[in-house]
C-alpha cells in the first residue's frame, strides 16, 4: 500500500519500504513506504493549506463525513478486523470489538461536531468598570494542524480517538500509523478520503518515529500532537515540541495496580483479571492490571483460581475464532516480557502457570512471591504476565498502589462500599475501576493519567475541546438598555 499525502497515495522520496509482517507466521501481508524528513514536512506544508479549508467547512459537512465512515467501518468490519488480526496479532473476536468501538468514536465525534456550543456573558455584574452596555461571548475554533502519533497496540481505536476527533474540531490532521501494523488505518484513510475531506485534511505518513515523529514533533507548523505511546517518546516530543510552544496531549504507559480484599468475590476478580489483561490484546494494553495485590487471607485461595483459569485459555493463530491469546507485536516483544519474567523468577518469584516462549508467542503467565524490586512492579511489562503480591492491611495495599511512577488506572475489589470509596479517592491514578479490571475504556468518559502517565483527557466531549481554541469576543457599547451609566435621572 501506499501513503497518503496531500490527498495523493504515493511512495517515499526514497523509494524504499517497510514490510509488514504477520507476527504468528512471519509472512510478509504488505510494503508501505518508508517515509522521510521531505516526504513528511511535505504533508505538514498541505496541512498548513488544508487548515484554511477546514476551518470553512461547515459543521454539519464535518458530521455527515464522520458518520459516513462510521458507517462504513461497520459494514466493512469482517475485512477490517482480519487484516488487523493478521497484521496486529489480537484475536479476530477482539479485533471486530475494537473496529466497532472505532465506528461508534467516530460517529460519536460526528455528532459533537456540531455541538461545540460557546456562551454569552452580559457584563452587568462587573461593578465600577462602565461595562454594562458591553456584551461578551465565547466561540470555538479549530488549533489548526494535529498530529496524531498511533501506537501498535490499539491502533484503530485509538487513531480514532485522535483523527476523528481532529477532524470533528475543523482541523487538518496529520497522522503517523504504527510502523508495526500500518495497513487497517490505510484502508480507514481512503474511506475518509472518498466520504469528500478537502484536499490535504487528512494524510497518513507511514514510517519509523524517529524520522516521522520526530519531524512532525518539532515541527513550528504543527499546532498540537496528540500520541499514545512510551514515557520515553512522550518526553522526547515534549521536548521538542517545547521549542515551538507546541501543544502536546501524551497518554503514555501504566502500571496499573489492582486491589483485591478478603471480602471480594474471588472468582469474578480472577475472570476480570483474565479479560483485562491475559485474554485482551495479548497483554498489551496501556491500562490492563499489570499488578495484584491480595489481601494475605486470601492470597493463596486467589493464586489457585486465578491459575486455573488461565490454564483454560487458548493460545493460537489470531485468525481462528476459538483463540483467546495470540502472538505479541514481534518476537523483541516477546523476549522482554521473557526477560522480566525471569528477572521475578532470579528474585524469588514462582511461576504457577505459563512462562515459556515460542517465537513472538508468550504463554499467560501467574506468577506468585514476586519481590517488591522485581522489574514487573517497578515498569510496565508488556504481556501476558499477572503478578500476585499479598498484604495485610488496606493502608499498606494503598501504600504499595501508589508506590510507582505511573498514575494511569487502578482497580479494587470490594463488597464494602465505605472501603471502595476510600480507596477511590486515595489511589493516584486517572482512574479507578470498583469490582472488575482497570482495562475498562469507554469513549464518552474521560481517559488519561497522572505522574509519568501522561497528561490531558481523551473522550468524545474532552479531546474535542483539547483540539479546538477558546475565543472572547467582546462587542463594545452594544446594548442601550442600562443608559449611560453615570446617568442618576
Amino acid at each position: 500500500m501506499k501513503m497518503l499525502i496531500d490527498s495523493q497515495w504515493v511512495s517515499s522520496s526514497s523509494g524504499e519500504q517497510r514490510q509488514v509482517l504477520e507476527p504468528a507466521t512471519g509472512i510478509v501481508i504488505d510494503k508501505v513506504p518508508e517515509a522521510t524528513v521531505e516526504d513528511t514536512k511535505r504533508a505538514i506544508q498541505a496541512a498548513g493549506e488544508a487548515k484554511k479549508r477546514m476551518r470553512t467547512l461547515p459543521s454539519h459537512k464535518r458530521a455527515e463525513i464522520l458518520i459516513s465512515v462510521a458507517g462504513r467501518m461497520e459494514a466493512e468490519c469482517s475485512e477490517l478486523a482480519e487484516l488487523l488480526a493478521r497484521e496486529n496479532g489480537k484475536p479476530i473476536r477482539q479485533t471486530r470489538e475494537e473496529v466497532g468501538a472505532a465506528a461508534r468514536i467516530f460517529r460519536g465525534f460526528g455528532e459533537e461536531a456540531k455541538r461545540l456550543f460557546g456562551r454569552t456573558s452580559p457584563l452587568d455584574n462587573v461593578a465600577g468598570a462602565g461595562l454594562e452596555n458591553d456584551f461578551a461571548m465565547t466561540i470555538r475554533e479549530p488549533v489548526g494542524v494535529v498530529a496524531a502519533i498511533v501506537p501498535f497496540n490499539y491502533p484503530v481505536e485509538l487513531y480514532s480517538h485522535k483523527a476523528a476527533a481532529a477532524l470533528a474540531g475543523g482541523n487538518a490532521a496529520v497522522v503517523k500509523p504504527p510502523a508495526a501494523c500500518p495497513l487497517t488505518l490505510l484502508r480507514i484513510g481512503e474511506m475518509l478520503e472518498e466520504a469528500g475531506l478537502p484536499r490535504g485534511a487528512h494524510q497518513m505518513v507511514t514510517g519509523s518515529g524517529r524520522t516521522v515523529g520526530q519531524t512532525l514533533s518539532e515541527s513550528a507548523h504543527v499546532d498540537l500532537t496528540t500520541v499514545t505511546g512510551s514515557v520515553k517518546a512522550g518526553i522526547d516530543i515534549s521536548r521538542r515540541g517545547a521549542e515551538n510552544l507546541q501543544q502536546v496531549h501524551l497518554e503514555l504507559g501504566g502500571n496499573d495496580p489492582c486491589i483485591i480484599c478478603e471480602d471480594a468475590d474471588l472468582d469474578q476478580a480472577a475472570e476480570s483479571i483474565i479479560a483485562g489483561r491475559l485474554a485482551r490484546g495479548n497483554g498489551q494494553i496501556c491500562c490492563a492490571v499489570k499488578r495484584v495485590y491480595v489481601q494475605s487471607s486470601v492470597a493463596e485461595r486467589f493464586t489457585e483460581i486465578l491459575t486455573e483459569k488461565t490454564k483454560r485459555l487458548k493460545v493460537g493463530n489470531p485468525v481462528s475464532e476459538d483463540t483467546d491469546v495470540g502472538p505479541l507485536i514481534d518476537e523483541e516483544a516477546a523476549k522482554e516480557v521473557e526477560q522480566v519474567v525471569a528477572d521475578a523468577v532470579k528474585r524469588g518469584a514462582t511461576v504457577t502457570v505459563g512462562g515459556a516462549r515460542d517465537g513472538a508467542f508468550f504463554q499467560p503467565t501467574v506468577l506468585a512471591g514476586v519481590a517488591s524490586d522485581s522489574e514487573m512492579l517497578r515498569e510496565e511489562a508488556f504481556g501476558p504476565i499477572i503478578p500476585v503480591v499479598p498484604f495485610e492491611t488496606v493502608d499498606e495495599a494503598v501504600r504499595m498502589a501508589n508506590d510507582s511512577q505511573y498514575g494511569l488506572q487502578s482497580a479494587i475489589f470490594t463488597n464494602d462500599i465505605n472501603t471502595a470509596m476510600d480507596v477511590a479517592y486515595r489511589l493516584e491514578a486517572g482512574g479507578v475501576i470498583v469490582n472488575w479490571s482497570s482495562a475498562m475504556r469507554l469513549e464518552n468518559l474521560p481517559f488519561g493519567g497522572r505522574k509519568l502517565s501522561g497528561h490531558g483527557r481523551e473522550s468524545i466531549h474532552e479531546t474535542l475541546l483539547e483540539m479546538t481554541e477558546l475565543k472572547t469576543i467582546i462587542l463594545h457599547g452594544a446594548l442601550s438598555i442600562y443608559g449611560n451609566s453615570t446617568d442618576k435621572s
